[in-house]
């Protein structure tokens, strides 16, 4: 507990240690606050020269409370940070290659529709 004065009387300021607003979705992606917005974009958007307000802006779920604590974790761990970061990257490219294997080429399908069209 801290004591502070303030016109010769007592405040008390209770210090607290609080938690990251962060939490582990049921497929082990790491979400801010009440919402469902991945830690990957609060962070990316804040290395990319976006304010915290502007980040609350653009995602409304956000409180401006949980990206200043986010940011404040990030900037506190951020090796740890970064290697969850480049996992989520390195994942999310397995997924797009997996995808692009089962997937048509997209291209002579789109080709053929545009061919029917003009017919």
């Amino acid at each position: 507990m801290v004591y502070l004065i303030h016109k010769n009387e007592p405040m008390i300021l209770v210090l607290e240690r609080e938690a990251p607003p962060l939490w582990e979705d049921e497929t082990g992606a790491i979400r801010v606050g009440n919402s469902r917005v991945l830690l990957e974009i609060v962070i990316r958007a804040f290395q990319d020269g976006a304010s915290p307000e502007s980040i609350v802006h653009r995602y409304s779920t956000l409180s401006l409370s949980d990206v200043y604590n986010t940011i404040g974790y990030y900037l506190r761990h951020q090796n740890a940070v970064e290697m969850y970061l480049n996992q989520r990257e390195q994942l999310a490219e397995s997924v797009q290659q997996r995808l692009s294997s089962i997937q048509p080429d997209l291209s002579l399908i789109r080709s053929r529709l545009l061919s029917q069209e003009q017919s």
